[in-house]
């Protein structure tokens, strides 16, 4: 994992700060001209000079060494660059200069002032400040030490405006809780098979719930069996390795009553599709079919940490979608925890039918106020969305706007798609209750969430987050796709202001 780097506040430049690297992020077009003269000063360069040099458009870099040897980076965002925009910018700076950084550095807001800078935009710098030294060569041989910045005792000062500063401290210690939650899925997502079950997904949990002071239960093969998880065992069926049920149940350490926050993951840690086997070209990425998981097990790890004042119940089904001659066969029809039963069409669609018994067991057990699932569950909605959102379903439009007033904040987008019963009609089956899978070539992602509604008893506050353009994706860490870990910051960022 990468070495935590330890953020502190100040709003003012010691002779010792000053004469560290100093990174300024400066905004493009009308906001840089009130700034050019504080700027100036920063640099030594003229301001004519400097408005010619540097433009501030989205990560471009402009470095002005001093006589003394320091250097300032001037970093551009662009013209109103969003939350997310902070911090991808600050991340692909950090990946980029991480080896040429000292191990001081400080990080000028001053010239920075409202609406401008926000809680927000304090937290995806700091997310990205942590992110930007994220190494994903787990299981390379011969690897350098980390550099500087990200190596055993970094330094790194954010100056912001005296009257920013108490707000800038609490946000950097909230995202010094997220960013090791972040960092560790990346860790799990990033992982392959053959270093990754579902029973290394519980021991984390586990050893996460000992150290932050949560309890976590872990069903396995036997316990599901007695308990009748048909249909989380259904799919393990064709697998060597057993399936498991994680429970993770944070509840604040001050009296309530608090609302309590049911969230289930898909937890499928590696998926060939079953007899209904996808094709080989991406495949290997099905390593990270495992995303809601991952974003469960991480905000319920930060709700403990960070002691919010809700009740957050975790519960992730995880195994492996594999096949031999034991798989669950398309038209078998099995059945799931809360008794309905299910023709299962297609074994590809393996996640929806393992949310059932998590949602249909933490809704007999837990009664939550709020259902919330995640899951890298349709290649619909990655074309419907593209990677830039995922899909929210939910019938409630006072929890649609809860939901998406925490992704405007926190800058991982959802996008509201219907729920209409008319969609139903394609789940109907002749033989069970319902069929895992309509076999059109249309509204995959709805017909997926119209699935999961049956399980959830009608429940008032259900909503239904398809994460699968989002929880894997292009970044500046490898060659190919690899995890984000969406959907931590979105959910802790609903938690935190559910109370308000």
């Amino acid at each position: 994992m990468t070495p935590n780097i330890l953020i502190t506040v100040s709003s003012t430049a010691t002779a010792d700060l000053e004469t560290s690297a100093c990174l300024i992020p400066v905004l493009a077009g009308e906001p840089m001209q009130p700034a050019l003269a504080t700027l100036s000063g920063q640099t030594g360069l003229p301001e004519a000079v400097l408005e010619s040099a540097f433009r501030a458009g989205r990560n471009e870099v402009l470095p002005v060494y001093r006589p003394d040897g320091s250097v300032v980076l001037l970093l551009g965002l662009g013209g109103q660059p969003a939350v997310l925009d902070w911090f991808r910018v600050t991340r692909k700076f950090f990946v980029g200069w991480r080896e040429k950084l000292p191990a001081s550095l400080t990080i000028d807001l001053r010239h920075l002032t409202s609406p401008v800078i926000s809680d927000a935009v304090l937290e995806s710098i700091g997310l990205g400040v942590r992110q930007g030294g994220y190494d994903l060569r787990l299981y390379q041989t011969g690897k350098a030490e980390p550099a500087n910045l990200y190596n055993k005792e970094p330094r790194l000062t954010l100056l912001t405006s005296p009257d920013w500063q108490e707000t800038a401290t609490a946000v950097m210690a909230r995202t010094q809780v997220l960013a090791e939650a972040q960092l560790a899925m990346l860790d799990l997502m990033n992982a392959p098979a053959n270093h990754k079950t579902p029973q290394t997904l519980a021991d984390w949990a586990v050893a996460s719930g000992q150290a932050h002071g949560y309890p976590v239960r872990v069903l396995d093969q036997a316990q599901l069996e007695a308990e009748g998880l048909g249909a989380l065992l259904s799919v393990s069926q064709g697998s060597d390795v057993p399936p498991v049920l994680i429970i993770g149940d944070y509840s604040p350490g001050t009296p309530g009553p608090w609302p309590t926050v049911g969230l289930v993951g898909k937890g499928v840690t590696f998926d060939t599709g079953g007899v209904s086997i996808k094709g080989a070209a991406n495949m290997h990425l099905m390593k990270s079919d495992m995303g809601g998981a991952a974003a469960v097990l991480g905000a319920v790890e930060v709700a403990a940490r960070l002691q919010l004042p809700v009740r957050v119940i975790g519960i992730v089904p995880s195994t492996e979608n594999s096949t031999d001659g034991r798989s669950t066969k398309p038209g078998d029809v099995v059945t799931a925890y809360n008794g309905k039963t299910i023709e299962v069409i297609d074994t590809d669609a393996e996640g929806r039918v393992i949310l059932a018994d998590g949602l249909s067991y933490l809704l007999a057990n837990y009664q939550p106020d709020y259902l919330i699932d995640l899951a890298t569950l349709t290649g619909s909605v990655i074309t419907t969305l593209g990677y830039h959102a995922a899909g929210l379903f939910t019938p409630s439009d006072t929890l649609a706007s809860q939901l998406a007033g925490a992704a405007d904040q926190s800058g991982e987008k959802v996008w509201r798609l219907p729920v209409w019963d008319e969609y139903s009609e394609d789940l109907k089956s002749d033989v069970a209750d319902v069929k895992n899978f309509s076999g059109k070539p249309l509204a995959g992602a709805i017909t997926a969430a119209k699935f999961l509604e049956v399980f959830t008893a009608s429940h008032p506050a259900w909503a239904h987050l398809d994460i699968a353009g989002m929880a894997f994706a292009d970044s500046e860490f490898g060659h190919q796709k690899n995890a984000t870990a969406f959907g931590i910051r979105l959910l802790t960022t609903f938690l935190r202001h559910l109370v308000k």
